[in-house]
């Protein structure tokens, strides 16, 4: 009984003792500040810019910081508030130039404003403790601010913000982070240590990642991250032909006992990989594309998690996947994804727009214009013949949040994921689905195995095909098949 009464009474003695002081700075600030957070306006915003500006790392974490919101502010909606009636704190106390011009009428515990805050701000701390810290003082503010203008005692803040820590623990339980499902460290490869990039020859695209405005340098950027490594720089007007610079740059290394490094998009990395594998050289992947699809599954993310690995000499050997149209031909390498169908034309539509309107929606309008023009396509798989729309073949299985499945957390599992989304009712939909999300979305339409060789039939020649961005045609049948443990690729190893 005792226990009961103290803590109320702390309570309000500590909301009397801030009404009571005098705070010259924060009078200007904080109502402004909680009025900003109303509804999660401030943390929809800082979401917003981070997805627009920050790349894909932050609009991960500027998801899992919202999703993280979403479910503290239901929590404390539907069953703090109704399971514990309190009155909001009485005003003679706090200064009127303090208090809110609107007074919230729900009961005052617990915060939603700091659940909302603790919230957000620890679900973008799961993805990047940096980005977790930078904003703590941000939420610890808009919690203090609700004590501040006399609508919260501190223990309902307190119990607010518990409220939103628990919730991104939640989400993080459903969703793991990538850190959490980081790609194994097996198997080990032998690559050349090479500090600050000596004996590393990078081929640098300078066409691939950004659509519009003035292209980076990317000469500076390989230096900024490796400053001994030597930089050929192609595609444009000016770069020399990428197949002629990854060979010369292969040569070099060959002959120095370096790697081969490459800095571009996924289409660029499938070029540099197959010369890689030829030559019989360590490849290092520095993500300068717009998807980057190889590298964030390898787990580099950015330039720097690059160099760490060739100077440490870490990495691991990942698997290749191949298609050819006889036993005796090389074929050719894709790392990411192949597929035929209708995601082929969306795929060239899209490269038609996203230089003039940005990828994203480029791909949302050819997407429509797929739906709306094409038909199923009549194909043999492993002999048998199928009607549909889209046939997906991913080099390793494919995983996600949810059954969406969006990246791989093995690169060497010796398998080829084959989804097909047949031809039928509300195949259309299914089919934009597999084109927002970049693979098909699992349904009764979509057909699933696990296969370490795939024979594809009965196509007319010249049928579009698609593998890691990149469209081509047909020559005949095709047979798919892994290369296990095929590439070396420099990747940061867990301790």
């Amino acid at each position: 009984m005792r226990s009961r009464k103290l803590l109320p009474h702390l309570d309000r003695w500590a909301f009397d003792r801030i009404a009571a002081r005098e705070w010259p700075v924060a009078q200007r600030v904080l109502p402004r500040l909680t009025r900003s957070a109303n509804h999660g306006l401030l943390w929809f915003g800082v979401a917003a810019g981070a997805a627009a500006l920050g790349g894909r790392p932050a609009r991960r974490a500027a998801l899992r910081g919202m999703a993280s919101l979403a479910l503290a502010s239901a929590t404390v909606n539907t069953l703090g508030k109704r399971s514990v009636r309190r009155a909001r704190p009485l005003l003679d106390a706090v200064p009127l130039m303090r208090q809110l011009g609107r007074q919230p009428f729900t009961s005052s515990f617990p915060s939603g404003h700091a659940a909302s805050a603790a919230a957000f701000a620890t679900g973008v701390g799961f993805e990047n403790k940096w980005w977790g810290l930078a904003l703590a003082p941000l939420a610890a503010s808009v919690a203090f601010s609700r004590v501040y203008t006399g609508v919260h005692y501190p223990g309902d803040v307190l119990a607010g913000a518990a409220l939103g820590v628990g919730a991104a623990f939640a989400v993080r339980g459903m969703a793991p982070t990538r850190a959490q499902l980081a790609p194994p460290a097996r198997p080990r490869a032998e690559a050349p240590a090479l500090p600050r990039g000596r004996g590393l020859y990078v081929v640098a695209n300078a066409t691939s990642g950004q659509r519009s405005g003035p292209r980076p340098d990317r000469v500076a950027e390989v230096h900024g991250a490796l400053p001994q490594a030597e930089v050929v720089v192609c595609g444009g007007p000016e770069g020399m032909p990428m197949d002629k610079a990854l060979e010369e740059a292969a040569e070099q290394a060959l002959a120095r006992g370096g790697a081969l490094g490459v800095l571009g998009g996924d289409g660029t990395v499938n070029a540099a990989a197959t010369v890689a594998v030829r030559h019989g050289l360590p490849l290092a992947v520095l993500p300068g594309g717009t998807l980057n699809h190889f590298a964030y599954d390898l787990g580099v993310e950015t330039y720097a998690d690059a160099a760490r690995a060739v100077e440490s000499g870490e990495a691991v050997a990942v698997d290749l996947a191949r298609f050819r149209v006889g036993p005796h031909q090389e074929g050719q390498y894709f790392l990411n994804t192949f597929s035929v169908g209708a995601y082929p034309e969306l795929v060239r539509i899209r490269e038609r727009w996203a230089h003039r309107i940005g990828a994203w929606p480029a791909g949302i309008l050819a997407a429509c214009e797929v739906l709306r023009s094409s038909t199923p396509l009549s194909i043999e798989i492993n002999g048998e013949r199928h009607a549909v729309w889209l046939l997906f073949v991913g080099n390793c299985q494919y995983r996600g949040l949810g059954t969406a499945p969006v990246r791989r957390h093995d690169l060497a599992d010796g398998v080829l994921d084959v989804r097909v989304v047949h031809a039928g009712r509300l195949a259309g939909i299914r089919l934009l689905t597999a084109a927002l999300l970049g693979t098909p979305r699992s349904s009764p339409l979509v057909g699933e195995a696990r296969l370490p060789r795939l024979r594809i039939g009965g196509l007319p020649n010249g049928t579009p095909l698609a593998y890691d961005g990149e469209v081509s045609a047909v020559p005949g049948e095709l047979t798919l098949e892994k290369r296990n443990e095929a590439l070396t690729v420099y990747r940061l190893l867990p301790n």
